[in-house]
């Protein structure tokens, strides 16, 4: 019978030693799985922040379609300026500007006389507009056809997208009209295969202090110049 007394005994020391422990490693598992994760599901939202900004100055309006957004990206283009030669620190100092010296070269390229140009030393100097593909323009190289597509799709979800949100209806106190956008992604759609429990307090805690649970950028509430709850 003691001997059983003894086992027992000793297999709740166990369990509780088990339940000490583990009530310490279990949250700092959970922070540093937050952690980790965290740059890849904001990674995406910079993007999508990119994307919504133009799409708003080319349409006057933020789109809640991630579909039609990422059409958007594939196919639009940009005016983009392109840029050959600089003003030397004497040019600006004898007051030539930028748009002075496109509009001296415009002046040149429809009279056929260069002699203004070349006492102002401009014959380097080269501004032209042009219409560059949209994908390019804005990720410099960072996303292709294919890898933009994936940027609607929360990390670690099993493929669940972004929430949008938009408001086109928010008028400033002096009645301007302002498109207001919100895209997010909630604690429960990237860490839901982390401990329940930690994901309840977490939750809870954001809650209690009035802030999203999750990471998010913009406002449908109120402007603010799309900043993410990160930053």
């Amino acid at each position: 019978m003691k001997t059983i007394i003894r086992i027992l005994l000793g297999c709740a020391v166990a369990f509780l030693c088990f339940i000490c422990v583990n009530s310490v490693t279990t949250p700092i598992k959970f922070e540093k799985v937050r952690a980790e994760r965290e740059p890849a599901v904001i990674k995406n939202l910079v993007a999508l922040r990119t994307a919504e900004n133009e799409f708003r100055m080319q349409n006057g309006r933020f789109t809640a379609n991630l579909d039609s957004l990422i059409l958007f990206v594939k196919t639009g283009t940009k005016k983009e300026v392109v840029k050959e030669g600089a003003l030397t620190d004497k040019q600006l100092e004898d007051g030539l500007t930028e748009l002075k010296a496109v509009r001296m070269i415009q002046k040149a390229q429809k009279t056929g006389n260069w002699k203004e140009v070349k006492e102002a030393g401009l014959e380097g100097f080269k501004r032209d507009t042009i219409s560059a593909p949209l994908l390019s323009s804005l990720y410099k190289g960072a996303y292709d056809e294919k890898t933009i597509e994936e940027i609607v799709y929360v990390p670690y979800s099993n493929g669940k997208k972004y929430e949008v949100l938009v408001n086109d209806n928010y008028s400033t106190a002096q009645g301007i009209r302002v498109p207001l956008v919100e895209v997010r992604a909630a604690f429960d759609i990237w860490m839901a295969d982390q401990d329940a429990q930690e994901l309840v307090n977490l939750n809870d805690k954001e809650e209690q202090l009035g802030h999203f649970a999750g990471l998010r950028f913009g406002n449908i509430d109120e402007p603010n110049n799309n900043a993410g709850n990160w930053e």
